[in-house]
C-alpha cells in the first residue's frame, strides 16, 4: 500500500494537489451531496480531472426510486441510480460495469436507509475516464 493515499477534502475540490490517480472510490456518500451546498457538476469534473486516462471511479450508493432523482437524499439518504449515472456521464465518465451484489428488489426504496426494516437496495457502478 505504499502507493495508496487517504485524503479528506471538500466535495468541490476532492483531489487537491495530487498526481493523477488510478482509482477513486466514492462509497455511500454521493446522495449526501444532493442536500449539501455542493456543485455536483463541478465536483464530478474535478473527479474526472483527478484521474489518469483510463482511470476508474467506483461508486456505490443507496437506491431511490427512479422518479425521486436527487430529491430524497436528505429524507431517505438515497439517490436514483439513473440520476447519479447521468451526472457522472455528463462529466465525461463512461460506464464500464454495474454490480448487482448489493441489490434487494424487495426494498420499496421509500424508507430511510438507517431505519429500513429490510436490507436496503444498493447499486455499485464502475466508470472509466476514457483513454
Amino acid at each position: 500500500m505504499s502507493n495508496a493515499a487517504a485524503l479528506v477534502s471538500s466535495y468541490d475540490d476532492p483531489a487537491p494537489g495530487l498526481p493523477p490517480l488510478d482509482l477513486i472510490t466514492f462509497l455511500f456518500a454521493y446522495h449526501d451531496t444532493t442536500f449539501m451546498e455542493v456543485d455536483r457538476a463541478r465536483m464530478n469534473k474535478a473527479l474526472f480531472a483527478a484521474l489518469k486516462p483510463g482511470g476508474i471511479l467506483a461508486v456505490a450508493d443507496h437506491s431511490a426510486r427512479p422518479e425521486d432523482g436527487a430529491n430524497v437524499g436528505k429524507l431517505y439518504h438515497r439517490i436514483a441510480e439513473s440520476t447519479l449515472r447521468s451526472e457522472l456521464e455528463a462529466a465525461g465518465f463512461k460506464l464500464l460495469a454495474e454490480g448487482d451484489f448489493l441489490r434487494n428488489p424487495d426494498d420499496s426504496r421509500t424508507a430511510t436507509v438507517f431505519r429500513s426494516p429490510i436490507r436496503v437496495d444498493e447499486f455499485v457502478l464502475r466508470f472509466q475516464k476514457p483513454r
